[in-house]
């Protein structure tokens, strides 16, 4: 039986991850798991001297700062409902593969994450971050289908129209 010491809860701060965020901390306080959150900040290209408004680096400095607030008060919630939580930013252009280099790097058990539910066209042109880290993580993967996630409206009307008497 899985037993995952270190649960690795990618967030991108859409509803998805966070129902998926619900789902790895259940599965922790089963356990006695840790969770470590990430969110992948896209690395900024340099640009030209004459487009330059804002200086890259100071950007990029600015949305890191950003992300680490907002990942440590998902973490200081988790905390508070007992879970050992820690959170990390990455920074890189490919976040699936920032997602697969940090499980490994952190010897991480399980990965828990959801998809957007993007088909046709839209996954071809955007890919799917989620197919990516199934295909190349080396650890357990629980990918949650975009309204499977625990609590979600969807779930929840399925569960209510189920449960009405004929």
């Amino acid at each position: 039986m899985l037993s995952p010491k270190l649960i690795l809860s990618p967030i991108d701060f859409s509803d998805f991850s966070l129902n998926a965020l619900d789902v790895a901390k259940d599965v922790a306080m089963k356990y006695g798991s840790e969770i470590l959150l990430i969110h992948v900040v896209p690395m900024v290209s340099r640009l030209p001297d004459p487009v330059i408004i804002v200086g890259e680096g100071a950007y990029e400095r600015a949305m890191i700062e950003i992300t680490k607030q907002r990942l440590g008060d998902l973490a200081d919630k988790l905390r508070q409902a007992g879970v050992r939580a820690r959170s990390v930013v990455g920074l890189a252009n490919d976040a699936a593969m920032e997602i697969v280099r940090t499980a490994d790097s952190e010897k991480v058990d399980l990965i828990v994450m959801s998809t957007h539910g993007m088909t046709g066209w839209k996954r071809l042109a955007f890919g799917s971050v989620t197919d990516k880290v199934v295909r190349t993580a080396d650890c357990a993967v629980l990918v949650l289908r975009s309204g499977a996630a625990a609590g979600s409206p969807e779930r929840q009307a399925k569960q209510a129209t189920a449960t009405v008497p004929a």
